[in-house]
């Protein structure tokens, strides 16, 4: 490991516990937070996690979270409905920018979150947590709110496979790791450089491009190191993260994306062939299964004409 790594460990790397709530409500003062859930048939999880934050962040004695919005990606489900009802704002993603058509991913939705979200400072958290604790917002907006010097943070947490602990992150180990170790070794330090936890200043977020699709976390990550520099990324320690995983086919759709997106950062020119084939066995044996890797990304919003026009407004 880079001893700049080995120094930004030692101060960028923190535990939910070293900033008290008190604290971080001490040093809001008139900072805007916007807490984001991109879901997508998540009415199982939902609920529970927005009525965590609603009722630990958002009251009158904690008013730490200002905005906290459900952007539905299409969901066949009770998603929109379990989310209102347990008192989110639910946006449908594709009713954001509709001169731009919308197109699947969760990259997608998180680019166009920022059209219907204030605050100065936006943090992210996935759908699908189980056993939620508001200690994932807590833990990574608190770094933004207690120093100025700090632009992005991520959280870190172990992550149990079934009743296994310390299995979870698959493609993270074998994809996401290798990667920034052999071409951003000052990455190398993040424990979950994958992971759908993480808050950032606006005014860095919207400098950024956005990844459409499951190469936007190794994207976003990348790209912040480049724009503001390792001492201003940070990541906080939340506990143990419980969730829904993915099977062996979905996991290598996901590895191919983030190939791809780290492809494109280093090369920026030729892209390799961004289809994949996978096998499934069918009546005749195996049968090949073939897949678009996203090849496309979302432009920094300061670009788009109608997120200009909103802050003037």
């Amino acid at each position: 490991m880079l001893e700049e790594v080995e120094r930004w460990l030692d101060r960028r790397s923190w535990s939910v516990a070293d900033r008290p709530l008190e604290r971080i409500l001490a040093a809001k003062r008139n900072t805007k937070v916007s807490v984001v859930l991109p879901a997508l048939n998540e009415e199982a999880t939902v609920g529970d996690i927005v009525a965590v934050i609603r009722r630990e962040l958002m009251s009158e004695a904690v008013p730490l979270v200002d905005e906290l919005v459900v952007i539905d990606s299409g969901s066949t489900d009770r998603t929109a409905e379990v989310a209102a009802a347990a008192g989110a704002r639910v946006v449908a993603r594709d009713a954001i920018l509709p001169r731009i058509p919308a197109v699947p991913g969760k990259g997608e939705v998180l680019w166009r979150s920022l059209m219907v979200t204030s605050g100065d400072v936006v943090c992210f958290v996935d759908a699908d947590l189980r056993d939620f604790s508001a200690d994932f917002v807590t833990g990574i907006v608190g770094p933004l709110l207690t120093d100025p010097d700090v632009d992005f943070v991520k959280a870190m947490y172990d992550r149990p496979f079934g009743d296994t602990p310390g299995q979870g992150g698959r493609v993270t180990e074998l994809v996401a790791r290798p990667l920034l170790n052999l071409h951003w070794p000052q990455l190398a330090g993040f424990v979950q450089p994958l992971g759908g936890e993480y808050a950032a200043r606006r005014s860095l977020l919207e400098r950024l491009p956005f990844p459409v699709g499951y190469g936007v976390e190794l994207g976003l990550l990348v790209d912040a190191l480049h724009t503001v520099g390792l001492d201003a990324l940070a990541q906080v320690d939340v506990g143990v993260r419980k969730h829904r995983h993915q099977d062996g086919q979905a996991l290598g759709r996901m590895a191919a994306a983030i190939y791809r997106t780290a492809q494109l950062r280093l090369s920026r020119g030729h892209l390799v062939r961004p289809r994949l084939t996978q096998f499934e066995r069918g009546e005749r044996g195996f049968e090949p299964r073939t897949y678009a890797v996203d090849t496309e990304e979302r432009p920094p919003m300061a670009e788009i004409t109608e997120y200009a026009h909103r802050r003037v407004a």
